[in-house]
């Protein structure tokens, strides 16, 4: 397909996007990615003006760079220059280029070489600007190239004009787990299989994250690395700033007892025990724990306290085991595929007590599931393809458990 209808297509695609779909979050993160992929770029962002600290916020992102929360001060950086002129701007060549003085992508798992960033223009203001970063070949972008991301541009403006778009500009969150250029490999035959290929990740405080991906992705792995279930090859994991990347065994047990609840798909309770003695026992292994009935009584089961897991449902098993992962108190919650088994209805009962956890005891979740329709509760949505972070999406408006529908 030639050039000419590769653009063609791809601004009736944005069109499609902008104008007929109502919910204009998800149509702006696709029109990204629809730039992004036709431009076979690297990464990806769209910026937007916080007028009330005049700081750009990038609400949507794609690429192996976490930038989630990271803002730029308005007319600094080829993104605060682009908002604050209204004039876009072509970087052919970032090492050589004297408007450049570094990007939020070099710190964070990428190099800049060559960029496009074009202002979202709406009629009265800029409101931010939309930002491509790399070809993929290595060659540069050319005029029909931006030219592109100036029409998606103006159609995302005219569309925010249109439609509204109520941008919740939340204060910056502290930092859980961090993860720079973790790489994980395997042994396979003679060699070595890589499966995660430098994940560059933050994971905040208080924050419901949930990570999609297909099967073999290395989003599990990368679960598990986080949880201190498995070690990583290369790179660097931080726990709160302090360096957890080759633990000791006492660090790892302690850390896995205090510092993290896990929900898995299988249930894991043990038969022979009621479900509060199911929740003492993981109690017993902490020393500031939360009273196991309090912690029964958290997820709705004081009444089936003194039932076995064989008189209860699955989704009744889920939510003690939910119970259990919470009555350590603990800073992280990790949670793989903990629905993959139920049906909608007791999965919305699952759903909205992780939901009430991160509201209500300031611990954070990271769920990974198969269900894109989960991801629209969450504050941040982040996708893995082929061992990198392939894209993180804010959500600006996440919905309740209880208004999800599949």
């Amino acid at each position: 397909m030639s050039q000419e209808n590769r653009f063609a297509k791809a601004t009736w695609q944005i069109m499609e996007q902008l104008l007929e779909v109502d919910n204009l979050e998800d149509a702006l993160s696709g029109s990204l990615e629809t730039i992004v992929n036709t431009l076979n770029s690297e990464a990806g962002a769209i910026w937007f003006l916080d007028p009330k600290t005049d700081r750009l916020c990038p609400l949507f992102h794609i690429g192996p760079a976490d930038i989630s929360d990271i803002t730029v001060e308005n007319g600094l950086g080829i993104e605060g220059l682009v908002t604050k002129t209204g004039k876009s701007i072509i970087v052919e060549d970032a090492a050589n280029d004297a408007r450049f003085d570094g990007s939020v992508f070099d710190d964070n798992g990428l190099v800049t070489q060559t960029m496009i960033c074009v202002p979202l223009n709406n009629l009265h203001d800029v409101i931010g600007c939309v930002q491509i970063v790399n070809k993929k070949d290595g060659k540069h972008y050319d005029k029909e190239e931006l030219q592109l991301c100036e029409r998606m541009a103006s159609l995302a403006a005219i569309t925010i004009e249109e439609k509204g778009l109520l941008i919740d500009f939340k204060e910056k969150k502290e930092t859980l787990i961090s993860l720079k250029d973790v790489i994980k490999e395997f042994p396979s035959g003679d060699g070595v299989s890589r499966v995660l290929k430098g994940i560059n990740l933050d994971i905040y405080k208080n924050e419901f994250v949930v990570v999609l991906g297909e099967s073999g992705c290395g989003k599990s792995t990368m679960m598990n690395i986080i949880g201190g279930m498995d070690f990583l090859t290369e790179g660097t994991i931080l726990v709160e700033g302090k360096d957890f990347s080759h633990p000791t065994d006492a660090e790892l047990t302690a850390f896995r007892r205090k510092y993290v609840g896990f929900i898995f798909q299988s249930y894991n309770l043990m038969p022979n025990l009621t479900a509060e003695e199911n929740v003492q026992f993981i109690a017993d292994l902490v020393d500031d724990p939360m009273p196991a009935p309090e912690a029964i009584a958290k997820v709705g089961l004081a009444q089936r306290a003194g039932n076995y897991p064989s008189q209860m449902s699955g989704g009744q098993q889920q939510r003690v085991s939910i119970a259990r992962a919470i009555v350590k108190k603990p800073k992280l919650i990790l949670a793989d595929e903990p629905t993959a088994a139920l049906d909608y209805t007791t999965s919305i009962e699952v759903l909205k007590v992780i939901e009430d956890i991160v509201k209500n005891d300031g611990s954070t979740v990271m769920m990974i599931t198969h269900n894109p329709e989960i991801a629209k509760m969450a504050d941040r949505v982040v996708k893995v393809r082929n061992g990198k972070i392939a894209s993180i999406k804010k959500n600006m408006h996440p919905l309740h458990a209880e208004e999800l529908v599949w």
